[in-house]
C-alpha cells in the first residue's frame, strides 16, 4: 500500500474531529440540527486552516443517506465517496486556474440540472478572489437565486478582493489560525497513534513554524519525521527548519545585562561558524523579548509545559520593561536592515552592540574592561559626561531621601516568618572588583545593604534577588534577609546559588545566607521606587508653581500633559 501524508490522512471528516475552529462549527451544526440551510457560504481565512475541509463536511452533512444531519454516517454511499473526491454531485473549482468567464458560465449552465445521486449538487469554489471581474459579474444572478438543489461555499484567503455583491449575498465565517497549544496537542495525538517517538520541544518548534496552519504543520511533521529517521527530536529539528537554539538567545540576552561586549562577540563567532542565519538569529530574538514582555506583564499566561518557562519568569524578573521595549525595537530595526549590511555577520554584531551602546545600564564598567583600544576611551568619556551629571545628581538626591530613614536592620517583621536557608560553598572564582583582601572588606561593610548592593554586586541574577531583599541582621558568617510575600518566586536554587557567589566571593569567604517571606519588605527595589515617586512628584510640583507655566495655562489655555514631565535630576 502506497505511503499517505499526514496532511491528507488526517484530514478531518466530520466536525467532531476539525480541530481550532470551534465558532465555526458551533454555528454550522446548529444550523444543520435546525435544517437552516444558507444557500451560499463564504469561508475565509489562512492557508490550512480548514477552509476546503469544512466545505467537504458541509457536503456529507447535505448528502448523507441518513439525511441533512451534522454527523454525517461516514459509510454510506455519498459519504464516502465525498472522502474519496469523486462524488459525482460535489464540483470542485480551483478559481485560480478557472478565472475567465466561459468557464463560469459553463459551470453555472449545468447547476439548472437536478443532482444525479445526492440531495444536493454542492460547488466548491477555492481561491474565489480570482476569479476576473466578468466571472464574478456572470454568477451573480445564480448565487442570489440558486436552483433549490444548489450549494455554494466559496474559500478565500482574500476577502478583500471579493466583490461586495458576492458577499452580501454569502453566509460568511471567518476560520482563524489555528493556537499553537492546539496544534501542539494535535500533533503529539497524531504521532502517538502513527507510533512515531518524538520529543515535545521539537513538537513545539514544529508548531511554533507553522504559524496557526494546521496542514502546514503535519506537513513539517512528516518531513521531521523523515529527516529524523521514524523520530521526531528537537535538534533534528532545529536543524531542518534552521531554528536558532534557545540558548544561544538566553546566552546574548545575559551577555547585554552583564554589558559583556566580549561574549556578544564570542557568541556571534560561534554562531558563525556553525552557519547559523543570522536575519533568523534576530528573528528568534524579537519573539523571545515579546516572550518576555508578556511574562512580565502577565506571568501566568506563560504555559506550565513550556520548557524555558522558569528562564523566562527569571529574566522577566532581571530585565526592565526599558530594556526589553530597547532591545525589542533594535532586533525589529537590525532584521530590516540587515539587507543593507555589508553581509550578515556584521549586521548582526552592530544590532547587538547597538543594545549594548544604548542600554538603560547604571554604569558603565564593561564598556571600558571590553574596550579592545584605549585610546578611544575618553571620547567616550567625553559623551558621556552629561549621563553622569545627571546620574550623580540623582544619587544625591536619593542620598538624601535615604538619610530619613530608619536602618533596615531595626525593621522586625509583623509575623511569625517562613524560613528558607541556603549554605552554598564559595565560588573559587574572584571577580576583579572582589580582589582586595578578606578583612579589607568585612571591615568596610557597615551594615548598608542597599549600598553593597549598588557597588559590588553587578550580575544580573545576584542583582535581582538581592535588590528586592530586606537584611534584616548580619554577623561575619551569616546573613539575614527578608523577601516579601509577591516575590517569594524570586527564591528559586539558580538565583539563591547566585547570590550566594556574589556574597562569597566579595567577602572572600563563606556566608550562609537566611531567607525569610514576610507580607512586606523594605527592600532597595521599593526605596528606589519611592525615591522615583518623590523625584517625580517634586518636579511636577515645580511645573506647576511655575510662574511662566502658569501664565501659560491662565492666558492660552494650555494643558500640561501628565506623562509629558521628567525629571532632570
Amino acid at each position: 500500500m502506497s505511503h499517505q501524508v499526514l496532511a491528507r490522512k488526517w484530514r478531518p471528516k466530520s466536525f467532531e474531529t476539525l480541530v481550532g475552529q470551534p465558532h465555526v462549527v458551533r454555528a454550522l451544526t446548529n444550523a444543520l440540527e435546525q435544517q437552516r440551510i444558507h444557500h451560499a457560504y463564504l469561508f475565509t481565512g489562512t492557508r490550512g486552516v480548514g477552509k476546503t475541509t469544512l466545505a467537504r463536511i458541509i457536503a456529507k452533512s447535505l448528502n448523507c443517506e441518513t439525511g441533512i444531519t451534522a454527523k454525517p454516517c461516514g459509510v454510506c454511499n455519498a459519504c464516502t465517496e465525498i472522502d474519496k473526491g469523486r462524488f459525482v454531485d460535489l464540483l470542485e473549482v480551483d478559481a485560480a486556474s478557472n478565472t475567465q468567464v466561459d468557464a463560469m458560465r459553463e459551470l453555472l449552465e449545468n447547476a439548472q440540472y437536478a443532482p444525479t445521486s445526492g440531495r444536493f449538487k454542492v460547488y466548491i469554489i477555492d481561491e474565489v478572489h480570482m476569479l476576473s471581474k466578468s466571472a464574478f459579474n456572470a454568477m451573480l444572478k445564480t448565487l442570489e437565486e440558486p436552483p433549490a438543489h444548489v450549494k455554494f461555499i466559496l474559500a478565500t484567503t482574500d476577502p478583500q478582493k471579493v466583490p461586495v455583491t458576492v458577499l452580501s449575498r454569502c453566509l460568511q465565517f471567518n476560520l482563524r489560525q489555528i493556537a499553537s497549544p492546539t496544534i501542539i496537542t494535535h500533533l503529539q495525538d497524531v504521532l502517538t497513534q502513527e507510533n512515531i517517538p518524538f520529543e515535545l520541544t521539537g513538537v513545539q518548534l514544529i508548531a511554533r513554524a507553522a504559524e496557526g496552519s494546521m496542514r502546514d504543520a503535519l506537513s513539517l511533521t512528516d518531513q521531521a519525521i523523515a529527516y529524523g529517521n521514524q523520530a521526531v527530536n528537537e535538534a533534528d529539528v532545529r536543524s531542518m527548519l534552521g531554528a536558532i537554539d534557545q540558548s544561544y538567545l538566553f546566552d546574548i540576552i545575559n551577555a547585554l545585562m552583564n554589558e559583556d561586549g566580549a561574549a556578544l562577540i564570542a557568541k556571534a563567532q560561534e554562531m558563525e561558524a556553525r552557519s547559523i542565519s543570522f536575519e533568523a538569529a534576530l528573528n528568534d530574538l524579537a519573539k523571545l523579548l515579546h516572550q518576555i514582555a508578556i511574562a512580565q506583564t502577565v506571568p501566568e499566561s506563560i504555559s506550565p509545559d513550556l520548557p524555558e518557562r522558569e528562564t523566562l519568569l527569571q529574566l522577566a524578573q532581571t530585565l526592565s520593561a526599558e530594556q526589553l521595549q530597547l532591545y525589542y525595537q533594535i532586533a525589529l530595526l537590525g532584521g530590516r536592515d540587515i539587507s543593507l549590511a555589508p553581509d550578515e555577520y556584521a549586521g548582526f554584531t552592530m544590532s547587538l552592540l547597538r543594545m549594548l551602546a544604548f542600554s538603560p545600564a547604571e554604569s558603565f564598567s564593561a564598556q571600558k574592561k571590553n574596550s579592545v583600544n584605549p585610546t578611544v576611551a575618553p571620547a567616550v568619556t567625553t559623551t558621556q559626561a552629561p549621563v553622569r551629571n545627571a546620574v550623580a545628581a540623582l544619587q544625591e538626591t536619593k542620598q538624601q531621601i535615604e538619610m530619613t530613614k530608619p536602618a533596615a536592620a531595626t525593621h522586625q517583621p509583623a509575623i511569625e516568618p517562613i524560613v528558607v536557608e541556603t549554605s552554598i560553598e564559595p565560588s573559587s572564582t574572584l571577580t576583579e572588583e572582589d580582589e582586595a583582601p578578606a578583612s579589607d572588606k568585612s571591615s568596610a561593610f557597615d551594615g548598608n545593604w542597599r549600598t553593597l548592593i549598588e557597588r559590588h554586586l553587578k550580575l544580573g541574577i545576584a542583582r535581582a534577588l538581592a535588590q528586592n531583599c530586606e537584611m534584616l541582621s548580619y554577623d561575619e558568617n551569616s546573613i539575614t534577609l527578608r523577601v516579601a510575600e509577591e516575590q517569594k518566586h524570586l527564591i528559586s536554587a539558580t538565583y539563591q546559588e547566585k547570590l550566594s557567589t556574589a556574597i562569597n566571593n566579595h567577602f572572600n569567604k563563606k556566608i550562609k545566607l537566611h531567607f525569610k517571606i514576610d507580607n512586606e519588605a523594605n527592600t532597595p527595589a521599593k526605596q528606589q521606587a519611592e525615591e522615583k515617586a518623590v523625584i517625580q512628584s517634586t518636579a511636577e510640583e515645580a511645573i506647576m508653581n511655575d510662574a511662566f507655566v502658569k501664565a501659560l495655562i491662565q492666558d492660552l489655555d494650555a494643558k500640561i500633559i501628565p506623562n509629558s514631565i521628567k525629571p532632570t535630576t
